[in-house]
C-alpha cells in the first residue's frame, strides 16, 4: 500500500496535509486501520506496522463509538520512541461508512468498515439465498456511499442459477450481480475487475456463504480460515471472527468482516428510498404527496400490486424496514435529548465549582 500523494486518494491527502502542518502533529504520519480489537488498532503506515491507540486528549473529545477509528480509516499516527507502538491523534474525514444497528435491544450504531468503494454482498446459491436479507443488505450499501456488487456463491453446486438471477429484477435496480465458483472459478476474473488500483472493497454477508473463500481466491493466496456448511439446512459456520484488511497484490484493498445472520439496520432512510426505488417510482403518480400506501384513495403503489405489477410481499418487506427505521430514529431523538441535558447538568455544576474556589 502505497502513502506517498499518488497513493493518497483525495480528500485523505489534502486532509492530512493540512493537520500535518500543525505544530500539534509534529511527527506524525499518516496510516490506515487495518485490524481493530478492543480499542487497538493495527495501523499501516508508509514506515511500518504498529500496534496503536488513541491519545488521551483524542478519547477525551469523542462523544460516541462514530468518533473513534474503525477498519479502513485514515488516521494520524506518532510512533512511540523505541517500540512497535503508535499513538493516534485524528481521525480524517469519512468518504463512506457501512453502519448497522449492534446486536440485541441496545440501540447504538456500530461500523462494519469505513472508506470503501465497494460493496460486495456474498449470498449462496443454495438455502442460504434470501431476497429479503438482500434488500436489506442493498438498503444499507447504498446508504454507506459505496457501490453495492451481488456476489452469487457456490455456482457448481447450483443446477439452475437463473433461478435466483431472476428474483433480483425486482430488487436490484442497476446492480451488478456475478456467479462465481471457487471450485470452478467461474466469475472471479469478473469480480477482480472491480478491484482496480487504490479501490477498498468489502465483503458483506452471513456465515458460510463463502466470503473468506471469495477473499482467498481474489488474493490468490490462503488468508482467511475456511470452513463448510451445515449439510442439514445449509447454514454456515462462523470462520472470520473479526473485521481486517487485508492489501491485494495489484493495489486495491479487501476488507473481510464476520458473517451477520441479520443485519439491523440503523438510520437508513436514504437507502431505503434507493433499494426501494421501484415503490419510490410509483408514488410519484400517487394521487396525494405523502400517500402511506396503506387506505388512501388514488394510491398507485397500492394499484400495482392490485395489478401484480409489484409483489405484495416486496411492498411488506418496505413497509417493514421503515418502520424499523423510524424506531431506531425515535430511539436516537431520546438518547440526544438525554445527553445534551446530562452535558447542561455537567457544565453547572462544573461552572458552580469553579464559583466556590
Amino acid at each position: 500500500m502505497k502513502f506517498n500523494q499518488s497513493g493518497f486518494h483525495e480528500p485523505f491527502f489534502s486532509q492530512a496535509k493540512d493537520w500535518l502542518s500543525e505544530s500539534s502533529l509534529e511527527g506524525c504520519v499518516p496510516g490506515r486501520v487495518v485490524l481493530e480489537h478492543k480499542r487497538m488498532y493495527r495501523v499501516m503506515t508508509g514506515e511500518g506496522e504498529w500496534l496503536s491507540s488513541v491519545s488521551g486528549s483524542f478519547d477525551h473529545m469523542a462523544v460516541s463509538r462514530m468518533d473513534y477509528p474503525a477498519v479502513g480509516d485514515w488516521v494520524l499516527v506518532r510512533k512511540m520512541p523505541g517500540e512497535e507502538r503508535g499513538i493516534i491523534h485524528r481521525l480524517l474525514d469519512r468518504t463512506s461508512v457501512f453502519t448497522r444497528k449492534v446486536a440485541g435491544q441496545q440501540v447504538e450504531e456500530q461500523i462494519v468498515a469505513a472508506n470503501i468503494d465497494l460493496v460486495f454482498l456474498v449470498m449462496s446459491l443454495n438455502a442460504d439465498f434470501n431476497i429479503r436479507r438482500l434488500e436489506r443488505y442493498l438498503v444499507a450499501a447504498w446508504d454507506s456511499g459505496a457501490k453495492p456488487v451481488i456476489v452469487l456463491t457456490k455456482s457448481d453446486l447450483c443446477e439452475d442459477p437463473d433461478v435466483y438471477l431472476n428474483q433480483l429484477d425486482g430488487i436490484a435496480y442497476g446492480v451488478d450481480a456475478v456467479p462465481v465458483s471457487a471450485v470452478t472459478g467461474e466469475g472471479i476474473d469478473q469480480v477482480q475487475e472491480f478491484l482496480g488500483e487504490g479501490v477498498t472493497a468489502a465483503i458483506l454477508g452471513s456465515s458460510g456463504a463463502g466470503k473468506s473463500t471469495l477473499a482467498n481466491r481474489l488474493a490468490g493466496h490462503e488468508i482467511m480460515d475456511v470452513q463448510g456448511i451445515r449439510e442439514d439446512d445449509a447454514k454456515g459456520r462462523h470462520t472470520t471472527t473479526h473485521r481486517e484488511l487485508i492489501p491485494l497484490a495489484g493495489g486495491a484493498c479487501l476488507i473481510d468482516t464476520p458473517g451477520m445472520r441479520e443485519l439491523q439496520l440503523w438510520d437508513q432512510g436514504e437507502g431505503l428510498e434507493s433499494g426501494f426505488r421501484d415503490i419510490e417510482e410509483l408514488a410519484d403518480h400517487c394521487r396525494f404527496r405523502d400517500c402511506t400506501h396503506k387506505k388512501e384513495p388514488g394510491c398507485a403503489v397500492r394499484e400495482a400490486v392490485e395489478e401484480g405489477r409489484l409483489p405484495a410481499d416486496r411492498l411488506e418487506s418496505f413497509f417493514r424496514l421503515q418502520r424499523e427505521i423510524a424506531y431506531i430514529e425515535r430511539k436516537n431523538d431520546v438518547r440526544a435529548q438525554i445527553a445534551e441535558t446530562n452535558k447542561w447538568k455537567q457544565l453547572t455544576k462544573q461552572a458552580k465549582r469553579k464559583s466556590r474556589k
